[in-house]
């Protein structure tokens, strides 16, 4: 959410950052209701400035015996409490409109990502690894003979349609190891507090980290309306939902192994083969809360975080820095890390780390009390993937497959395997 007086004190430049994502100037709208808003405060303020005066001399007049006076100065009492009371509420409507509006508008974009359209405009920043050559044409995860056994897509189909899959055999066991190599590395070498959290939450916490209102149709809501999360962000962010922080608690660093729920609305025809894009699938989510003036240093170190996890496992990637157009609605910065897949012939984005600046924390109200006194100021939030387990999963397949149909494993998962280096082409792990 928005600061309304930064608005006020420079529309211009509001409105400026907004272009910048192709959205129109909203600060006059802004602004008229924040106006109205602000005079029925005044218009209240002022009623009850006027009924306290007629209070105080209702007594006077009644002991002067002036019952005329007494009766008109008893019945302006009346009178402007009933004002006072219709003002208010004209304050909450104006109030209500405002902060409904101020939720709908999108993060301004920070000064130093590049303007852009769409994906084609994002700037690479970093590239790590040599492309592998095959003596042979790469396929895809889900036509790799060692795979086929323990990806069913039919199976899931039955159980609950598509953009779902079973995993079972040796891919199962590759995914459990994924999950479990990414928390030890974030937790034992990045300094990260591992968390357990749920994956139902009540609809104030979707409001806090931005997914709704706007992206409720990305997301599914139970029959008693709880939310499914999209991402283990909405839950470790909204840790210090409501809180105060002393400075001397921030940073705090989260780490989350969870399942992760997208309708995938509006990505119809969209990586429907394999199990890229799923209904429902697993993330080892990073969050970190820390001070404003030093998020940016965080968003390079949670980079690094997440670009370490494919280092360790031997995948060629890029580092992209997204464009203005390609920018999430909740976020000032993004940096999208993509991990080459043989079997598409192309890099596709396995973690998305971005800063959302304050824009999360207004929505939360959470805040921090400097150590040297002064004003509570609220506290920075940043998120990213360490790394999405099932894309992690067909990088790691598609990358280690040979030509007699075998999977060779990475050997930082060896010790996760119990030993097992490989997959061989009838779906034994070995």
């Amino acid at each position: 959410m928005h600061d309304i007086r930064t608005i006020r004190d420079n529309p211009a430049a509001f409105d400026a950052a907004l272009s910048r994502r192709g959205i129109a100037p909203q600060s006059s709208d802004i602004l008229a209701i924040d106006e109205a808003r602000r005079a029925k405060i005044l218009a209240a303020e002022t009623a009850q400035a006027e009924a306290n005066k007629a209070a105080k001399e209702v007594g006077a007049a009644k002991g002067r015996g002036d019952e005329a006076e007494f009766e008109r100065l008893r019945a302006l009492v009346s009178e402007k409490k009933a004002e006072i009371a219709a003002l208010n509420d004209q304050a909450k409507a104006e109030d209500a409109r405002l902060t409904d509006l101020l939720m709908a508008i999108p993060n301004l974009p920070d000064d130093t990502i590049p303007d852009g359209d769409d994906e084609d405009d994002n700037v690479e920043i970093h590239k790590f690894g040599s492309i592998p050559n095959f003596a042979f044409d790469p396929v895809e995860h889900y036509d790799i003979p060692a795979i086929r056994p323990g990806m069913d897509f039919e199976t899931a189909a039955k159980l609950s349609g598509s953009r779902f899959v079973l995993l079972s055999g040796a891919v199962a066991r590759l995914h459990r190891a994924l999950a479990q190599f990414m928390l030890d590395v974030h937790v034992e070498e990045h300094g990260l507090t591992e968390t357990i959290t749920p994956v139902l939450v009540r609809e104030e916490m979707m409001y806090g980290t931005g997914q709704l209102p706007k992206f409720g149709e990305d997301s599914y809501q139970t029959t008693n309306g709880w939310w499914l999360i999209p991402t283990a962000e909405v839950t470790l962010t909204n840790i210090v939902n409501g809180l105060t922080l002393e400075e001397n608690y921030l940073p705090r660093r989260y780490v989350a192994h969870t399942q992760c729920f997208r309708s995938e609305a509006g990505s119809a025809g969209r990586d429907t083969s394999g199990m890229l894009r799923q209904h429902q699938f697993e993330k080892v989510e990073m969050v970190s809360v820390t001070r404003p003036e030093d998020s940016a240093a965080e968003h390079d170190r949670m980079t690094g975080c997440a670009q370490a996890i494919l280092e360790k496992l031997g995948l060629a990637y890029r580092t992209v820095v997204l464009c203005t157009g390609d920018l999430g609605a909740g976020m000032r910065k993004t940096h999208d890390i993509e991990v080459w897949l043989p079997g598409q012939n192309t890099y596709r984005e396995i973690s998305s780390v971005s800063v959302a600046g304050d824009y999360q924390a207004r929505r939360m109200n959470a805040r921090y009390k400097p150590e040297g006194g002064g004003k509570p100021q609220f506290v920075h939030t940043l998120n990213g993937s360490g790394l999405a387990v099932g894309r992690a999963l067909i990088a790691v397949v598609e990358n280690g497959q040979q030509a007699d149909g075998s999977v060779d494993l990475p050997a930082a998962l060896h010790p996760y395997l119990r030993g097992k280096t490989r997959i061989t082409p009838d779906g034994q792990l070995v």
